[in-house]
């Protein structure tokens, strides 16, 4: 069987932690900061872990060597 193949968007977008949890940049960064209130700014900074739902799909499907 041939192997499978990594997404490249995933695998631009996501990174697997060493116990398999899967990091993420935070939404809502990307325009529209007039609405949003200091402390949304603030912590939407960084990166966040998936929920674990939503992780399982992007291991499974999109980085299934990752």
């Amino acid at each position: 069987m041939p192997k499978m193949k990594t997404k490249s968007s995933a695998k631009k977008r996501f990174k697997l932690t060493a116990s398999g949890k899967v990091k993420a940049g935070q939404a809502g960064k990307q325009h529209g900061m007039i609405k949003r209130t200091n402390k949304q700014i603030r912590n939407n900074r960084g990166t966040t872990i998936l929920a674990e739902c939503d992780a399982r799909v992007i291991r499974k499907k999109f980085m299934p060597y990752g």
